[in-house]
């Protein structure tokens, strides 16, 4: 295998498995795929001079067909640096793009339930706890009552008051005695009352609470089935791409722009992050067995179909497919610098094309000298390799921090 980033001149093998480079125009540049097409209107004269004693009528047929096949452009030759996408190459770029949002939107509902659950689940604990603080002061409360009819009992001998006061030395402190053991009584009474209503309150609470709380976790438990569900559509459709993807890398003929609904973003900035949501991999000037020198760009891990964008506004100068980089597409800035896409598993534009920041221009797969999926990178002053700069530090000069 290749290493990443930098890409090897493979062995010609004729312009149906070559690489495709293309240029401005979109003709095919100078030195590559041209030099390994056989030159087929010079063998066609030669045919016709050795036939043209013997069957005139069938060279003129021959020369007519030779001229309809040269002046008939091939898909690779096409304008847009390819031909346009099938319906079903399309479809499925489409769908992809579409599951992803649908895989957002899941996830957000989910992760919204989650947090709505957690919280539902925190103040059912925390109503329990008040239930049991509650329920320990009744405790306290009945034993002191408990404490109080004993004492009762031992200073009246289990005697009835009645007789306790004939029998009395001193009637009315008795009775101021007696009358300090009622209101005692009274009030431990009336605190048992109160905190037996606060119990069957946090009671009724804490059970309106679990229960909304169990609501909540089935309808999470929904919501994960659906967010599962829409997952292993988008990685079906994800790798049905990418498939598709392999086929015109291996080849070298582009399937053409595949136009997507862009979003409706609202963006005021004039430079982006080429990925919106996005793991930095590997870096510029990082070396390893995978690459032949140093790697020429930074690579972004995102998934397949991810949404590729234009950090800024320019002009699209190449779209090619086959090679170390698969599938890339080359934007000129209108500050002279020239951005480079690769790995790609479609592509949404043009060559000539113009683009604003933010524009999807393709979407990352795994194409070419890769291992996994991810986006290729670069920064240049030339539209060709080898003329890289850093491009963390390029877009944080453009005020895009990563």
């Amino acid at each position: 295998m290749l290493p990443i980033g930098s890409p090897v001149e493979r062995p010609a093998a004729g312009p149906l498995f070559g690489p495709v480079i293309w240029s401005v125009r979109g003709t095919p540049s100078p030195g590559r795929t041209d030099s390994n097409r056989p030159e087929a209107p010079a063998r066609a004269t030669i045919a016709g001079m050795r036939l043209s004693r013997r069957h005139p009528l069938f060279v003129v047929g021959l020369l007519c067909a030779a001229a309809v096949l040269v002046a008939r452009p091939t898909a690779a030759e096409s304008d847009g640096g390819g031909a346009p996408g099938a319906p079903g190459e399309a479809g499925i770029s489409a769908q992809v793009a579409r599951l992803f949002e649908d895989a957002a939107v899941a996830t957000q509902q989910y992760e919204a339930g989650r947090r709505a659950a957690e919280k539902q689940k925190a103040e059912a604990r925390r109503l329990e706890t008040l239930l049991a603080r509650e329920r320990r002061q009744i405790a306290v409360l009945n034993a002191d009552l408990g404490r109080i009819a004993r004492a009762q009992y031992r200073e009246g001998g289990g005697v009835p008051y009645t007789a306790q006061m004939l029998l009395a030395e001193d009637a009315e402190e008795l009775m101021r005695g007696q009358r300090a053991v009622w209101q005692a009584d009274l009030a431990v009474n009336n605190a048992v009352a109160k905190s037996r209503r606060a119990e069957s309150r946090l009671a009724a609470d804490e059970a309106k609470a679990t229960t909304a709380w169990q609501a909540l976790e089935g309808r999470n438990s929904e919501l994960a089935e659906i967010k599962q569900t829409i997952q292993q559509k988008l990685e079906e459709a994800q790798w049905t791409l990418q498939g598709q993807a392999d086929v015109a890398v291996a080849a070298g003929a582009c399937r053409g722009a595949v136009r997507l609904d862009q979003p409706v973003t609202g963006r005021t900035s004039a430079w982006v992050a080429p990925v919106e949501t996005y793991e930095l991999s590997a870096g510029y000037g990082s070396g390893g067995e995978r690459w032949a020198s140093r790697h020429t760009g930074q690579d972004f891990a995102a998934p397949i179909g991810t949404p590729v964008r234009a950090v800024g506004a320019g002009r699209v100068v190449k779209v090619s497919c086959g090679g170390a980089f698969g599938i890339e597409v080359v934007v000129q800035h209108e500050d002279g610098y020239y951005t480079q896409y690769a790995h790609l598993a479609a592509v949404t534009v043009d060559q000539g094309e113009r683009v604003d920041p933010g524009q999807w221009i393709g979407q990352s797969g795994t194409t070419g000298n890769s291992t996994g999926p991810h986006l290729h990178f670069e920064v240049r002053v030339t539209p060709e390799l080898g003329s890289g700069v850093d491009p963390v530090p390029w877009l944080l000069k453009h005020g895009v921090r990563l």
